[in-house]
């Protein structure tokens, strides 16, 4: 029955694709828009509060891999919990994943309006909210290539801002790039509080802000039932999490709390908008928000493919 539903899909991604959608399934619009939230909460520990969240993800997803080696199928998890588990199991964990995208795709197409509102003010926000969710779900209907080939691109904004972002923040810290050639410094680490700022309780708060902010890896399983050599994609995706973890979390937090005090963050208003800022990229505000409407519709149109898949072999 499995091998019948895979022959019904054609494997049209390829291998780059896949590595790509990992990649940006792993940069959401958390890090964009939690990060503020999540290093008041509970102060330089937010590092490892990422850590943390990356290491758990990590074996999650090593063990999915391992899985996906043996049985790439399109149902991925909903499938081995059926087959492993029990099919109560396999029912749950498609309707569980279909809600959690409906959800999550509701608030995705409201931020999308709001920042397509940033340069069409005229316009309400639940039209191109509308629009936008109307043209990824034809485009995603049409062809599975037309979905790689949209989160290629949206992936590389997002990874390209982050490592711009990285650089620009060391050159500040290390060089004083933007602030008159006087280094800044990493004193900012430690003189404004303890490491664990809002003690346990405010570690555990950021600490389920962070793990949102990584929702979207578990399109990796998704996509091994439709991806050209599947076998040799998922062991490159698997093995690059660590990497893609330590430099587009990790190392962008570390930039921010090191700039900027991490008890005067809500004065900053955006710590990427600020950075760019302050090495005199004047349009930096447009910039962040344009990564940011793609970091939405990037989820948007995962949430869309998932769900689909998701309800396709509960079919």
């Amino acid at each position: 029955m499995l091998d019948k539903r895979n022959r019904e899909l054609n494997r049209d991604l390829s291998s780059n694709q896949m590595q790509m959608i990992a990649l940006g399934g792993t940069i959401g619009v958390g890090l964009f828009m939690g990060s503020s939230a999540t290093i008041k909460w509970t102060g330089v520990s937010v590092i490892f509060a990422y850590a943390l969240a990356g290491f758990v993800l990590y074996l999650v997803m090593r063990a999915l891999g391992e899985m996906l080696f043996v049985d790439p199928t399109v149902g991925s998890f909903a499938n081995y919990a059926t087959k492993y588990i029990h099919p109560l199991a396999g029912y749950l964990t498609v309707w569980a994943n279909v809600f959690q995208w409906l959800t999550v795709g509701v608030s995705e197409t409201i931020a999308v309006g709001v920042y397509l509102n940033y340069w069409f003010p005229g316009v309400p926000i639940w039209v191109t909210g509308v629009v936008v969710l109307v043209t990824l779900t034809l485009a995603n209907m049409a062809t599975v290539k037309a979905y790689g080939n949209m989160e290629t691109w949206f992936s590389m904004i997002k990874v390209v801002t982050i490592i711009l972002m990285i650089i620009l923040g060391f050159m500040v810290i290390l060089l004083g790039f933007g602030n008159n050639w006087h280094p800044i410094g990493f004193s900012n680490l430690w003189t404004h509080g303890p490491f664990f700022a809002g003690g346990l309780k405010g570690f555990m708060f950021a600490l389920s802000i962070v793990m949102t902010s990584y929702q979207g890896i578990e399109i990796i399983g998704i996509t091994a039932g439709e991806t050209q050599d599947p076998k040799h994609a998922i062991v490159s995706a698997i093995k690059s999490i660590v990497a893609r973890i330590l430099i587009f979390y990790i190392g962008a937090i570390f930039v921010i709390i090191t700039i900027y005090p991490w008890d005067k963050l809500d004065q900053v208003g955006s710590p990427f908008v600020e950075t760019f800022s302050r090495v005199g990229i004047t349009a930096a505000a447009g910039i962040i928000n344009f990564v940011m409407l793609t970091a939405a519709m990037s989820a948007l149109n995962s949430g869309i493919f998932s769900s689909s898949r998701m309800l396709y072999t509960l079919a």
